[in-house]
């Protein structure tokens, strides 16, 4: 496989691919609170103590230091946090770093923490697992797969954030990272396993995940052995017609990157909340929330959602003109694991998708002046909007003369629900046509701006 490039996971892979590799390090430094401890508190990054400016012309000498820096890194490093680029196409969500030089570095979005050796640029995007390299190894996922790419021998050590909780050692065995390349899927044994990460030796970048042994977490989970959760809100666009609105609750692993929940959920507007909680594998849960009219589900099971999809656990039903609710989640014994009050008022809930806030979709200008477009739009206008949505192809003749025999209200009502569900398009010619048909209707609904 291209050491430059994700795998292939189309090519399928049996036992006879699985290779186990003992990346342990006997001279591992102590850490505190799940990271490296250190003296440090700056990094010197600037140009003229870079490698390759020191070394300009001397590859072997460039290497020799690069040795060094992998054997002194640790002591001599901090921990260094950093937002990356994010590229977004459709819900497949990338990033992108450039690491300043020697460090540790920790992407806030994802939890990946990079021991970098040298200065270089970092891609990285999560891929899904691919269940029959996995089965035959006796494994099943337990995060994220990451494909990476960084220049070769950039990067000394990977840290990969788990969901475990650590009240107590962690069986040998339990947690492991797999590498997988063309050539099939090695596993390599932890360094170490702090309270947030599992760290591994990396030789060269390709896609690594964390999975755990089938055998050993099945034990766990009979034990009602907890995992570190999250409880994700995510709040919907208010309909006007019922005057109501939704706000949907996820129960996740903590190790699952909120930026790829929200790439999937861009129809509403994250909720910002401690989102730190004690979930169980097939636990029954439930969400309390006194304020609502209607919370569906009542109870469900809580499921380790790796990915690469992710579903909300619980629809809340509530009128728009709530300002604040609270919520409560509880486990089968009634027990409260997670409680919040909610401010559904927050501006911040606009700034999530500032491009869906100031530019709304067609389909969601239409939505949002459904009322009164029913209400006011006149019969002779309804008609005319009629001939040119039947002009451009988005009705056909039988739909047109369905809606033109009904009422204006009715006829209203089906001309605007009619264009919304047939998508962005037909709602961007409906606002079209409205312009310039009635231009002061159109700005009366602010369909002008």
């Amino acid at each position: 496989m291209s050491k430059h490039h994700p795998p292939d996971f189309s090519a399928k892979a049996g036992p006879s691919g699985l290779k186990v590799e003992d990346r342990r390090n006997s001279t591992t430094p102590d850490r505190h609170k799940g990271y490296l401890s250190t003296f440090n508190t700056t990094l010197d990054v600037s140009e003229d103590n870079r490698e390759d400016q020191l070394y300009p012309d001397d590859p072997e000498r460039l290497k020799q230091q690069q040795l060094v820096y992998r054997e002194n890194l640790t002591e001599t490093s901090y921990l260094q946090d950093f937002t990356p680029k994010v590229l977004t196409e459709s819900s497949n969500i990338s990033y992108r770093f450039r690491c300043p030089g020697p460090g540790m570095f920790r992407c806030s979005l994802t939890g990946l923490v990079f021991v970098m050796v040298q200065e270089a640029e970092l891609e990285y995007r999560t891929v899904q697992w691919d269940e029959s390299l996995l089965q035959p190894a006796g494994k099943m996922a337990a995060g994220p797969l990451f494909s990476i790419q960084s220049p070769d021998s950039a990067v000394s050590q990977l840290h990969l954030p788990h969901c475990e909780t650590m009240d107590a050692p962690l069986p040998e065995g339990l947690l492991s990272v797999v590498h997988i390349t063309d050539d099939g899927m090695s596993i390599l044994e932890p360094l170490e396993i702090t309270d947030t990460h599992v760290v591994v030796n990396v030789p060269h970048f390709s896609a690594f995940g964390l999975v755990w042994a089938v055998d050993l977490i099945k034990r766990f989970w009979n034990n009602m052995k907890p995992v570190s959760g999250q409880v994700l809100l995510f709040l919907g666009l208010p309909n006007p017609i019922t005057q109501m609105q939704k706000l949907n609750v996820f129960l996740l692993p903590r190790n699952i990157p909120l930026k790829k929940v929200r790439a999937q959920h861009q129809d509403a507007n994250y909720i910002e909340a401690p989102p730190k909680c004690k979930l169980i594998k097939d636990q029954i849960y439930s969400v309390l929330c006194p304020e609502a009219s209607i919370i569906q589900p009542e109870k469900a099971d809580f499921d380790l959602e790796i990915g690469p999809d992710y579903h909300k656990m619980f629809e809340i039903r509530l009128p728009t003109n709530s300002d604040k609710v609270t919520l409560m989640v509880q486990d089968q014994e009634n027990t409260e694991v997670w409680k919040y009050e909610v401010d559904l008022t927050d501006a911040a809930l606009r700034k999530e998708n500032p491009e869906r806030t100031q530019n709304p979709s067609p389909r969601e200008r239409l939505r949002s002046v459904r009322t009164l477009f029913v209400k006011a739009v006149s019969d002779v206008i309804l008609n005319q909007l009629l001939d040119g949505l039947l002009q451009r192809g988005v009705i056909n003749e039988e739909e047109m003369e369905s809606v033109r025999t009904k009422s204006r209200a009715e006829k209203a009502r089906d001309v605007i629900t009619m264009v919304i569900n047939k998508g962005t398009q037909a709602s961007s010619f409906l606002i079209t046509d409205l312009r310039k048909l009635d231009p002061h209707f159109s700005k009366t609904l602010k369909l002008n701006l």
